[in-house]
């Protein structure tokens, strides 16, 4: 029988870190200038191939506004691994990783796999100046939150896009391995819905 692994993946952080983007060029391998604020969730699914194996990401990228987290937090729960990004240009988005990580272990399952992406590298000019979060600081705040992994990465360029979600999708399938406990699902039947729990009905 023809079957797909399927993780399902949020992507979270900060306005305008370039989430939407990152989803973008990943999905689709293109990149939108003038790309809106996200409102509520927005969607998108890639295939990839981790040696013999056929692995669907299921990936839902979320709005970073406070007035939107209500919406959001509901996706954390069904989420087997989650993108935590900031921008390397904009300290204070870097800053606000601890608070997400807080978010992230207080709504999701506590095995969840969590993987830092440090984005919008080509904001970074020749020498370096405008640079607010340097690689080592932020490799040591994976290895002191146990994080699944880090990259940089520039969704308008593609540079490392690909490489993190095959690094991610990589960390997702040997858990798998070890601990079968995500969903298996034939092809093509996938519900990409979220999940909607069923109202009670009223006595008359």
């Amino acid at each position: 029988m023809d079957q797909d692994i399927l993780f399902r993946v949020i992507i979270v952080g900060d306005t305008g870190v370039g989430k939407s983007c990152i989803l973008l060029r990943f999905s689709e391998n293109t990149f939108n200038e003038q790309h809106n604020v996200t409102i509520g969730v927005e969607f998108g699914s890639k295939q990839i191939e981790i040696g013999t194996t056929s692995v669907k990401l299921q990936i839902w990228d979320t709005a970073g506004q406070e007035s939107f987290r209500s919406i959001t937090r509901s996706f954390y729960r069904r989420a087997d691994g989650v993108l935590l990004v900031y921008d390397a240009t904009a300290r204070h988005t870097f800053e606000n990783c601890k608070y997400w990580l807080e978010e992230i272990r207080q709504n999701a399952a506590s095995d969840v796999v969590i993987y830092l992406v440090g984005n919008q590298i080509d904001l970074i000019t020749s020498g370096g100046e405008n640079r607010e979060v340097t690689q080592e600081e932020a490799a040591e705040f994976s290895k002191q939150n146990n994080l699944a992994g880090f990259r940089e990465t520039s969704a308008r360029h593609g540079t490392n896009v690909h490489e993190a979600f095959t690094e991610f999708c990589s960390i997702l399938f040997n858990r798998w391995k070890e601990h079968k406990d995500v969903q298996v699902i034939e092809r093509p039947k996938i519900d990409l819905r979220p999940e909607v729990k069923p109202k009670k009905k009223r006595r008359c």
